[in-house]
This record gives C-alpha cells, sequence and structure tokens, in this order.
C-alpha cells in the first residue's frame, strides 16, 4: 500500500502530519500533486475548535479534520472515463464539487496533502487548468479570489462608485484588485496593521485608512466627499462599505459613515455578536448584502487571475515548505504575523 502525508488537526491549535493511504483513482477520477496549497480562516477555526463534532457522537466527541481547501497542483493519474484532462495538466480545484464532502472542510480528502484524488473530475466544474507561466502559489489562490469575486459581484459595484474596503487580509486586498479591474473610481482600505495598508496601495488602492489612529468617517468624507443620511444629517458619500474583517466596531463605523441608500456588503465571518445599531442603519435606508462562497465564480476568477498573476502575488506574505507545515500554521495562528501563507511541495 502506497502512502502520502497529509496535514489534520491534532487536537486545539495544533496540527498533526499523518502518514495516509495514498488515494488510488477509479475510471471517472484524477489524482493530483499537490504543488502548492493556502492556509485560510477556515483551517484555523478548525485548530480552535480542534476538529470537528462527529455526527454519529452524541457526546460532541471530536475528529479530526483532513486540512486544506486551497490547492493548486499537476494531474498524474487520470481514469479511463475522464475525457478533457491528462497527465501533466496544471489545475486548480473546487472543493465544494467533491461528492464525499467539501474538500478540506470536513470531507474525506484535504488538499494540505502530498497528493489529493478529485472524484468525478470534469473539466470546468471540478477543476480548471492554468497555464505554466503562472506559478503553483499563486495558482492556490484560486479559490479565496472566487470568494473575494463572489462579495464584488455582491456589491454590483459600478465605475462611478466611491468603495470602501474594511480589512486588508487575502480577501479585502482581493475584493480591491477586482474592483480597481472592474473599473471602480476609486477604493479605500482600512486596516490598524500599517504593513497591511502598504500592500493595499501595492495592489492598487487608491487610499488607505489606519482605523486605529484615524476618525473613519472624517477620512471617508476627505476622500469621497460629503453627503448625508435620509435624515439629512452630515455623512460621507461613499456608496459602498465591505466588510473583510468581521468586527463589531467595523459594522458600527459602516453604519456611523452610511449615507442614504449606502450599502454594506458583509463577507467576512463575523467574530463575535454585537448589537446592530437598527436605528442607525434606518436613518440611512442602509442596505445589507451578506456575501457567501462562490456559487459561480470558482473558475470565472482563474483566466483573470493567469492575466494579472504578479498583480495576485503580492498577496502572498509567506511561503513555507510542506516540511515545515507544524511552522506555516503557527503563522497564521499568530495574530497580525502573516497576510497569506501559502505551503509549497516539493516538485
Amino acid at each position: 500500500m502506497a502512502t502520502m502525508k497529509s496535514v489534520q488537526t491534532g487536537g486545539v491549535g495544533k496540527i498533526d502530519v499523518v502518514n495516509v493511504e495514498r488515494p488510488v483513482p477509479g475510471p471517472k477520477d484524477v489524482l493530483v500533486k499537490v504543488r502548492a496549497c493556502g492556509i485560510c480562516g477556515t483551517d484555523i477555526t478548525f485548530l480552535h475548535m480542534g476538529g470537528m463534532p462527529a455526527r454519529a457522537h452524541a457526546g460532541g466527541e471530536l475528529i479530526p479534520v483532513a486540512l486544506g481547501h486551497e490547492p493548486a497542483g499537476e494531474i498524474v493519474e487520470v481514469g479511463a472515463e475522464v475525457a478533457d484532462l491528462t497527465v501533466g495538466d496544471r489545475v486548480v480545484v473546487n472543493p465544494q464539487d467533491a461528492p464525499t464532502g467539501i474538500i478540506g472542510c470536513g470531507g474525506k480528502f484535504g488538499g494540505m496533502s502530498e497528493y489529493l484524488l478529485i472524484e468525478n473530475a470534469v473539466l470546468g466544474k471540478s477543476v480548471a487548468v492554468f497555464p505554466d507561466i503562472v506559478p503553483f502559489d499563486v495558482a492556490a489562490l484560486n479559490e479565496p479570489m472566487a470568494v473575494a469575486r463572489h462579495c464584488v459581484n455582491r456589491s454590483e459595484a459600478g465605475p462611478a462608485d466611491k468603495v470602501v474596503v474594511f480589512g486588508a487580509g487575502p480577501i479585502g486586498l482581493g475584493a480591491t484588485i477586482w474592483l480597481k479591474l472592474r473599473g471602480v473610481e476609486h477604493v479605500v482600505v482600512a486596516d490598524v496593521i500599517p504593513s497591511r495598508l502598504e500592500k493595499a496601495l501595492a495592489v492598487g488602492a487608491d487610499a488607505v485608512i489606519d482605523s486605529a489612529k484615524e476618525n473613519v468617517t472624517e477620512r471617508l468624507t476627505e476622500l469621497h466627499g460629503q453627503a448625508a443620511n435620509a435624515l439629512g444629517q452630515p455623512r460621507a458619500g461613499t456608496d459602498i462599505y465591505i466588510d473583510a474583517a468581521g468586527a463589531p466596531a467595523v459594522f458600527q463605523a459602516a453604519v456611523d459613515s452610511a449615507k442614504w441608500k449606502a450599502k454594506l456588503v458583509m463577507v467576512a465571518v463575523q467574530k463575535k455578536g454585537s448589537d446592530i445599531d437598527l436605528g442607525g442603519m434606518l436613518r440611512s435606508e442602509l442596505t445589507l448584502v451578506a456575501s457567501q462562497g462562490y456559487p459561480t465564480e470558482i473558475f470565472e476568477v482563474t483566466p483573470e487571475i493567469v492575466e494579472h498573476h504578479e498583480r495576485f502575488a503580492k498577496l502572498i506574505s509567506h511561503r513555507v515548505p510542506f516540511a515545515e507545515a507544524g511552522h506555516a500554521f503557527e503563522l497564521t495562528l499568530t495574530p497580525g504575523a502573516a497576510e497569506k501563507v501559502v505551503v509549497t511541495f516539493d516538485e
């Protein structure tokens, strides 16, 4: 029996690198040799939990989770019935298409493994092919950039809109790139970490706000002009607020700043509950739009990542070899230590 190394949860705040059976593709499957896999906030959520509850155990027993849902790699085996895919194809993956559960999110397989089985492999549905001009580590951004793209699609931002993105992590910065590629006139990024604000400017933000030191409403008014809410009270001229941070203070800052008929798009998982200022929302007729996942965007983004791969590469702060996977997860677990960590595998 051939084996491979795979990363799974190993208790609260810990990972285990375990030897597991290397998958064997059936006639409708392909086997991918993983070359890079990003670490996501969802992975960290599983680590904080120490696994996930086993449905079969009423007592809430935790079972390990095979981690990694942002893989990119190379096809090394192809089932006899698979069309349009060949050995040597470089691919990114739709983790939600796996019939045995979402890859890296409680499903049978995780992308933070030396090999990944793609069940019922269909080009354009479960995988997309990308050219060799794009490094594997940049290609591994495909899944989080689909999340960011869905958020921007949900915002319906147009060229004349003025937008602020709260949170300069991978999703916020990805949204910034998509907004500018969409032709949006003015995009501001707000965060509390100076290095992240520098990165925001590097990927195309028109201005940044250090919300730990600056008054957000005042700065947005300087940048986007003055408008008013439904009662005529002065507000910033910002049209769209994107919450890619998930902190209660961000939600309130948007409500405090919102003009009449502004829009707030919530893409971040809220880190903890907070009282929502419904009166403030009412006074601005603020529209709240939720954005979850990527219903159609998972491969919509791939050609543009290829075209602008050097720009997207700036999102990666750390590239860590698979042999040092423990260090990679420690970086991601430490607030402020890293923006985007991608684990790379020997070729």
